[in-house]
């Protein structure tokens, strides 16, 4: 159910990407803030590395070399994507650790590890933490959608809903 959910949720991601006009990658609603691509990018490094680490077995993330372990699943892509390789990178990613994390059994998701923070949690809840991470960035490129006038692609599935009942 989880890695079903998250599959839907990367889909709108991906879709965000193409929604979004290609020559305005860099566009943020203010200065401290991450760009359109460099969320979209976030959301792509964040989630295939730390599903690699899930996958390798690593039980122990509050280390002083996390950033250096995270790196270690970086996929091996330009600093700087075009939105057509953003969204593809995207969906290949999942697609493939879904496959991955779905060919694991109930005693890989309820195997406890260490989270960044120090807390303790299940495999499960890591995955649903990984999920809910892209949630909170991919909400913030929605922002920059209705910055944009463009309505993001749940919305407008939505509302072709209401509009077919």
């Amino acid at each position: 159910m989880v890695l079903d959910s998250w599959k839907t949720v990367r889909q709108d991601t991906a879709q965000a990407v193409e929604d979004f006009p290609a020559a305005e990658l860099d566009f943020k609603a203010t200065p401290e803030l991450m760009t359109f691509g460099e969320l979209g990018r976030h959301i792509l490094d964040a989630g295939h590395a730390l599903t690699g680490l899930l996958l390798d077995g690593v039980d122990n993330l509050a280390t002083p070399q996390f950033r250096e372990m995270l790196g270690k699943y970086k996929l091996p892509l330009p600093d700087k994507l075009d939105g057509a390789t953003l969204a593809s990178e995207l969906r290949k990613s999942m697609e493939t650790r879904g496959e991955e994390l779905a060919a694991k059994g109930d005693d890989f998701y309820s195997g406890v590890i260490t989270r960044f923070d120090g807390q303790k949690v299940t495999r499960l809840e890591m995955l649903q933490f990984i999920k809910e991470h892209e949630l909170t960035h991919r909400s913030q490129m929605f922002v920059y959608l209705r910055l944009k006038g463009i309505v993001p692609g749940t919305t407008r599935r939505r509302l072709a809903a209401q509009k077919s009942a």
